[in-house]
């Protein structure tokens, strides 16, 4: 059995792509696939039923179906994070207990969309801690950007101190550097317990984020083992090493960065890496031009001449 999440997590939680068949079924021998290939590029966990992984799009039969084969692959290997917000307590806590006795590591947590003002969100958070009860660990995600709710560091810093089991914060809220500096500084003193910090925004901002302090990454990019490499190299001290390396992604990680269109990108690139069957993203969803092949064609050329420049 693979450890819970705790206050010292890094590495790396990629964010996981669901595969779909071309007629929109979920693909679960692509499944194994893709859990094989995160595997390989050295990612330290896994992160499913996220805003990325169309969770949304999901029944809840078949979000408890993926769930459950992507642990039997991983077999305790690697910890694995599940998304549960959801509109009700009671499903978050049904499928919170599914998941951690099926072998998750924890769960992440958004606050309800367009939630406010603050006191009502640290209540919030409150109430659905207690409901899931004290032994399953939290990482909180910070998402304004989809979740149309700000959360200050000031409430951050309440809400894990009113609820020790909330040790991780995926922060990816833009700007937000100056807010991950603050998190860093004012955790793990005194009475403020630490939090494992792991960043999102598809890794747009990841070298001045692990210069921050920032314990590592949870996002998605078709490409993880950059996030490795960097993440890596950032935490030896070798920023230098780390920025070259992200430096040569950087026009992939911006491409897929596109609103709207970014998952058909990572999945289309997925699929050419032949880890996914199909670039099925399930309706409604964006659906790439030719135009849009024909660029991501130029810049994974662009790509893999870079990398042989690098070594």
């Amino acid at each position: 059995m693979t450890d819970l999440i705790h206050r010292n997590s890094s590495g790396v939680f990629v964010i996981a792509a669901t595969p779909f068949t071309e007629d929109g079924a979920l693909d679960l021998a692509s499944t194994d696939r893709m859990v094989d290939f995160y595997l390989e590029t050295g990612v330290t966990g896994m992160t499913i039923l996220g805003i990325m992984g169309e969770a949304p799009k999901l029944s809840g039969e078949e979000s408890r179906s993926f769930v459950k084969r992507v642990l039997a692959r991983i077999d305790g290997r690697v910890p694995v994070i599940v998304g549960v917000s959801g509109a009700g307590i009671d499903p978050m806590r049904a499928l919170t207990a599914e998941v951690m006795a099926a072998g998750a590591a924890g769960v992440m947590l958004a606050p309800m969309q367009g939630m406010g003002p603050e006191d009502r969100i640290e209540g919030y958070f409150g109430q659905v801690c207690k409901a899931l009860g004290p032994d399953v660990p939290v990482c909180l995600q910070d998402y304004p950007q989809t979740t149309g709710v700000r959360m200050s560091v000031e409430s951050i810093l309440k809400i894990a101190r009113d609820n020790p089991q909330v040790v991780m914060l995926k922060h990816e809220d833009w700007p937000g550097l100056t807010k991950l500096s603050r998190v860093r500084a004012e955790t793990g003193t005194g009475e403020q317990p630490r939090l494992s910090i792991l960043t999102g925004n598809s890794a747009l901002f990841l070298p001045q984020e692990m210069q921050r302090g920032a314990d590592g990454a949870m996002t998605g990019f078709a490409y993880p083992e950059m996030m490795v490499q960097v993440v890596d190299l950032s935490l030896k001290g070798d920023h230098d090493r780390a920025e070259d390396i992200f430096d040569a992604y950087l026009p992939l990680v911006r491409y897929e960065q596109q609103l709207g269109l970014g998952l058909a990108i990572r999945k289309e690139t997925l699929r050419r890496r032949g880890v996914i069957a199909t670039a099925k993203v399930r309706a409604p969803g964006p659906v790439m031009t030719k135009a849009d092949h024909d660029e991501l064609s130029r810049l994974v050329a662009r790509l893999e001449k870079r990398l042989g420049e690098l070594g």
